[in-house]
Formats: C-alpha cells, structure tokens, sequence
C-alpha cells in the first residue's frame, strides 16, 4: 500500500515563536512511523512536512508565494529556502534516530512552476526510491515560477502532483486539530466526511489558520484534497490530530474510521 503522510507545520514546530521545532513531538512521530512500517512490511511511505514556524514567518515577511522580481525579493526567496531545508535536516535526523530509512529530495531542486501550479517534476528518482523501501521526504519550498518569477509550493501541492505518477491509496495530513471544523474558530465539531456534493455546506465555516500560513490554511488544503479526490476516485485523504500518541501509527495500518475528517469523492453519509 502507498500512503503520503504529512507531518503539519503546526504539529512539529511552535508556529508562535520563529524557528522553533517541537523536538520531543518530532521523536514520537518518527518512532510511530518506524513502527508502523516495521507493522506493514507492505507499506510504502511518501513523507511530507510543512515549513511550520520556519518558512512561513519568512515568506510572509517578504511576500514570496505571490511573486519574486526584485533583488530584495530574490534575496527573501533564499531566505525562505534556507529556513525550509533547515527545518526539513531537523525532521530527517529525528526520522533517521527512529530507523526509519528516509532521503530527502529538495523540492525547489527538481520542480518548475507557472504561476503558482507545478507544471514539471522530477519524478524517477521518487519512484526509485519507493520501489527501493526507502521513505522519500519532500517539503513546502520555494520554487521557480515561469509567471511569478519564484513562488512558493506546498507539501499538498507536491502530494497532488505525484499522485499522477505514484497512486497512493490514502493521504493523511496530521496537524494540531482533531479534524476540519465547522465552526472554527467558535467550536470545535469535527466535520467526519467531506465530498464534492456536502462540501458547500461546510466551506464557509472551514477556518484560516490562527498563524502565518502563506500556503491558505485549512480551507486550502480541504480544497486542495477535494480535486484531488476528484481526479483519483477511492482516494481517501484523512485530517486528523497527531497530537494525540498512537493516531500516526493508526491512520498508517487500520481502516480510516475511528477519527478525523475524512475527504473523498464519493457520497457523504453525514
């Protein structure tokens, strides 16, 4: 079974305080995936994680994600990549002390934009190492944009687009929340399924996140995830809290049911 797992920035770093990792939180995750692969040796990991309190601070500093063209601006487009590969090394080595057999592939290394889509990505090595065992990482990044000059890309982005070359057969996007909410920020109700037919119920109530987050926040990943489901029907993708020990270990084995919201393309139940 193939199965992406993103590790939210909010859920690995202090989104508050600028370049801050949640290390303890860090070494749980990774052994609960060393686990969970050691539990499903048919298991094949694609890991993602977001820039969290690192790149984010930096990219809404200099505007990035909506264009690079000045010398300051190409000058913030570093920065911002120095800080997201910085914490991806964090993320790597907790992994790597966990035994999982994980390799990091830069994003803004192997991918072109326009305007704000990927249109190309080196995908073999990926697959080579999928077909290998290795659990391949990638990262929200900066990256080339043929309109915008540079941009930015997100971890849901990279997941979208690989998907084309490598089916998975479920996305979990673990995060500080139990699921996506209706009405955030007043409650806290989990909404359990979202489709393409009960999304417009819910979208409006669908809250921004409560830190810098240049990528659109919940609303944008739920949107992001519904296209996908739309483009490859049985996807499931699960939102869901790994701040609560054992959920990564469940949504990596066991039937996607007990948590979370799930989002598909098929008719919602609920």
């Amino acid at each position: 079974m193939i199965c992406y797992l993103k590790l939210g920035g909010s859920l690995i770093t202090d989104k508050s305080s600028p370049q801050t990792p949640r290390l303890a939180v860090l070494a749980r995750l990774a052994a609960e995936i060393a686990q969970a692969s050691k539990s499903r040796p048919d298991l094949r990991l694609v890991l993602g994680h977001g820039s969290g309190s690192f790149g984010h601070i930096e990219a809404t500093k200099y505007g990035t994600r909506a264009g690079v063209r000045t010398p300051a601006e190409w000058r913030g487009y570093a920065e911002v990549g120095a800080v997201a590969a910085r914490l991806n090394r964090i993320v790597t080595d907790a992994l790597l002390q966990a035994g999982v057999p994980v390799v990091t592939f830069q994003p803004s290394a192997s991918i072109l934009c326009n305007d704000g889509k990927i249109v190309e990505m080196v995908v073999e090595p990926i697959l080579r190492a999928v077909e290998a065992s290795i659990v391949h990482l990638v990262y929200g990044d900066v990256a080339f944009d043929r309109v915008r000059g540079g941009t930015i890309i997100s971890t849901e982005d990279i997941f979208r687009f690989l998907a084309r070359a490598l089916r998975p057969a479920r996305i979990l996007l673990a995060g500080i929340e139990d699921g996506v909410y209706s009405d955030w920020p007043a409650g806290h109700t989990v909404i359990p399924a979202i489709t393409s037919e009960n999304a417009a119920r819910y979208f409006q109530g669908i809250g921004e996140s409560h830190a810098p987050d240049v990528t659109g926040g919940m609303a944008a990943k739920v949107s992001e995830m519904l296209g996908i489901a739309a483009e490859f029907p049985g996807l499931e993708t699960l939102v869901f809290s790994g701040e609560v020990p054992g959920n990564i270990f469940s949504a990596l084995t066991r039937p996607l049911s007990s948590f979370g919201t799930i989002i598909t393309s098929h008719q919602s139940p609920v």
